[in-house]
């Protein structure tokens, strides 16, 4: 059963639903720790996370005996450490949502993070601001723009208070108001808030980076929005060379390596992107989108268009996607030919797809 018994919690202890802080009525069998109010909200929260870390729960919110200080320590210091973990994989699940539009399945894991977070820095830590706006971006998705303007809120009155906030984390203030303005369609607020956006991140990562690759796409769209093409344009293009040139570094190191004769199946137990979760969600979110905007165009660029097919390419490759890498791959070769481009782009396209054709003849057991 997962009800909870009245006379079996302690006296002037309340427990509140994990999702919306309701008075709790149901308890989560496996680890006897997390609370809900709902069986909608206990299973709203094991699809976005709770799955994921139900076990991890259980020494954070259980008491254990401890014999002497430096069991003590060491319990205090696991916990800490543990506590770390789920803040950044709490974190990356919902961002991962986010950038797939699964808004409402980004929820829980934000707010997990937010109250991890909360735990170990405090109610008024600068730390609290990534889930702030984590939670702000899963309202501005699912539609609640006054709750999403609630989260800013705290986000912004959270940073105005701190004296070490970081570029990074005014980046990603900037970039979540810039968001909150083009769902009011206020284009022009939106449009200072982006570029604020891309100074923070440009001091923070730089002008090239992919982490500053978010503000220029979302300026594009705005760009978009109001017919101004030519601008939208420069801006996407900036864009995917931003990522073309972060993914094609690592593709010439595995090439390098499969030259070399290593043996890199053997080694690839894992992606060979160097990006976590979320951000390969981001690059196929804005790459698919450009890819979009390229193909729907009235004056069509074909060799703009490969160019963004030869990203995806290299994404979904060394995502070790190998059936997505070869569909964008033929996609890619099709165009070059019908189009009569360069030789040598036809060339390019297939080396990729003989790395890709021998990734299927050679899977990893």
């Amino acid at each position: 059963m997962n009800v909870i018994y009245p006379l079996a919690v302690p006296k002037g202890r309340r427990l509140s639903c994990e999702v919306c802080e309701a008075p709790a009525e149901r308890v989560c069998t496996a680890c006897t720790v997390t609370y809900y109010c709902s069986v909608v909200h206990q299973k709203a929260d094991w699809r976005s996370i709770h799955e994921k870390i139900c076990q991890l729960l259980i020494p954070l919110r259980t008491s254990m005996p401890f014999y002497n200080s430096e069991e003590e320590w060491q319990h205090g210091l696991q916990q800490l450490q543990q506590r770390q973990h789920l803040i950044e994989f709490c974190y990356t699940v919902a961002q991962k949502y986010l950038f797939e539009g699964k808004h409402e399945d980004a929820v829980p894991a934000a707010l997990h993070s937010l109250r991890f977070r909360m735990a170990m820095h405090g109610l008024s830590s600068v730390e609290l601001v990534p889930a702030y706006l984590l939670l702000a971006e899963a309202s501005l998705g699912l539609g609640r723009i006054v709750q999403a303007e609630e989260y800013l809120s705290q986000a912004q009155w959270t940073v105005l208070k701190s004296t070490d906030c970081s570029n990074a984390t005014y980046s990603l203030l900037h970039r979540n108001l810039g968001l909150l303005y083009i769902a009011k369609e206020n284009y022009e607020e939106a449009r200072y808030h982006l570029a604020n956006d891309i100074y923070f991140a440009s001091c923070a990562f730089g002008t090239e980076d992919i982490r500053t690759s978010g503000g220029y796409f979302h300026l594009a769209n705005i760009f978009y929005n109001l017919k101004k093409l030519d601008l939208a344009d420069t801006l996407y293009t900036k864009v995917s060379e931003i990522w073309h040139k972060y993914l094609n570094d690592h593709y010439q190191v595995l090439s390098q390596a499969r030259n070399q004769q290593i043996d890199l199946l053997g080694k690839r137990f894992v992606n060979d992107t160097g990006l976590d979760e979320a951000q390969e969600a981001e690059a196929i979110q804005i790459l698919t989108s450009i890819l979009n905007f390229r193909e729907s165009a009235s004056d069509k660029s074909p060799q703009k268009t490969v160019f963004v097919l030869k990203t995806l390419i290299m994404l979904y490759y060394q995502m070790m996607n190998s059936s997505k890498a070869q569909e964008y791959a033929m996609k890619a070769l099709t165009l070059v030919k019908d189009q009569q481009l360069d030789v040598q782009e036809q060339n390019n396209i297939q080396e990729l797809l003989s790395l890709i054709s021998a990734e299927e003849d050679h899977p990893i057991t």
